[in-house]
């Protein structure tokens, strides 16, 4: 099956560019980010904090059935313009990872069809590739698969 969110990775450099088309309004496709509990259903984790402001911060949370955290990630937000763009930073915590900054774009293709432009930058491109070892492609992949089939409910 065709991965639909495209990974770019070139060598040498300590950034990734992620893009994927939704059959998504823009506005159903943002609120996808912005809504703690579509956020909850996509991603598959709770959403312990999610303020959409510039300057506030958030807190994603995984547990197992026994309740022990397996997950943990937050951030704080940089920039934040409804319907276009998300600036943050992402930290996992508990995890050889550094914080990363990221730069989300959102944009109108049709009235029924939008994109997501994700440019992501690791504080070394070691970092980066040592991320990209891991199913990152794939997990971000049936991650947006996700946000498509849960969003779609809500058209």
């Amino acid at each position: 099956m065709e991965r639909k969110t495209k990974i770019n990775a070139e060598d040498g450099k300590q950034e990734i560019l992620i893009t994927r088309e939704f059959d998504l309004p823009l506005e159903l496709l943002f609120k996808a980010y912005v809504e703690p509990e579509i956020v909850e259903q996509w991603m598959s984790t709770k959403v312990l904090k999610l303020e959409n402001e510039k300057y506030g911060g958030y807190q994603f949370e995984t547990t197992d059935p026994k309740g022990n955290v397996v997950f943990r990630a937050n951030g704080v937000i940089h920039d934040f313009v409804p319907n276009r763009k998300i600036v943050r930073t992402f930290e996992m915590e508990n995890a050889p990872f550094d914080a990363q900054i990221e730069f989300l774009e959102f944009e109108k293709l049709s009235d029924d069809r939008s994109k997501l432009s994700m440019h992501i930058v690791y504080r070394s491109i070691a970092l980066r590739d040592q991320l990209l070892q891991l199913p990152f492609a794939q997990g971000i992949n049936m991650a947006h698969n996700r946000l498509q089939d849960i969003v779609n409910k809500l058209k």
